[in-house]
């Protein structure tokens, strides 16, 4: 293992991130609620109906356990991986394409493999921003460890912090960079339309079965969650934004935990 000793290091490893133009890709990740077809409700992490069974199914398609002690926590096929989110969201994260065709083709490859267990199971997929009709309390948690420490922290830095874990979903897009000026322009860009596609994808105006007073309550949820790690860090928008800018950002949050 490289141990990190100094600033420098970091700020080297965005330089070594830089791509060529014949080299850069497009990865996304889509995330997904599950819940029970009969119900409506929320479906476990094990049982009858549940993630393990999804898990087991999508196995016999040539997929791969991701383990975390006893727990398999998510499934890896070639260069692509299904994680769970904390409320145990589904989430496809794929491949590194060239272009926004072949990203949509292996999303619907993907949600046509999934449909298809998921028909057998009796469960139902929703790609809504926020849990519609699911209490907070009715929602299965993941076992995975570091969500248990997310679970203890959120509450002390905002009042939705557990809801953006557990009753959340999103679509999230990454992009190459040629060098740092380009870096600094493509996070400019992204900060800017941040609000024009939140409002173009809004999706999120019922909570627990009732109008919630917002089109997108999934973007309220983020505006009252930990303000270290939320929102577009002011620097993206100004003229001082470079690598060294952002690790800088990045070395004031405080960490959660440390792998030894």
């Amino acid at each position: 293992m490289k141990y990190i000793e100094n600033k420098n290091q970091l700020i080297d490893y965005f330089i070594e991130g830089s791509k060529s133009r014949p080299q850069w890709r497009i990865g996304t990740e889509h995330e997904k609620f599950l819940f029970e077809l009969k119900s409506k409700k929320p479906i476990p992490y094990e049982g009858e109906i549940s993630i393990l069974k999804i898990f087991s199914e999508l196995e016999k398609n040539n997929w791969t356990p991701i383990k975390e002690g006893k727990n398999v926590l998510g499934l890896v096929k070639e260069k692509k991986n299904i994680t769970l989110e904390p409320g145990l969201q589904f989430e496809l994260s794929g491949d590194a394409v060239q272009n926004i065709h072949q990203t949509c083709n292996e999303i619907n490859s993907y949600l046509k493999e999934l449909k298809i267990v998921c028909a057998r199971l009796g469960i139902g997929l929703l790609g809504n921003g926020f849990a519609p009709i699911a209490k907070l309390s009715d929602v299965f948690k993941s076992p995975k460890k570091r969500y248990e420490i997310m679970r203890k922290y959120m509450p002390s830095v905002g009042r939705n912090g557990l809801d953006m874990m557990h009753r959340t979903c999103a679509t999230q897009v990454n992009l190459d960079y040629l060098n740092e000026a380009d870096y600094k322009k493509k996070s400019k860009l992204i900060a800017a339309i941040t609000p024009v596609a939140v409002s173009l994808f809004s999706n999120s105006p019922f909570k627990e079965k009732e109008l919630n007073g917002y089109l997108s309550y999934r973007t309220h949820i983020w505006q009252n969650t930990d303000k270290n790690r939320s929102g577009i860090p002011e620097f993206f928008l100004k003229n001082e934004n470079s690598f060294e800018r952002y690790v800088d950002f990045a070395l004031k949050v405080p960490m959660y935990f440390i792998i030894k």
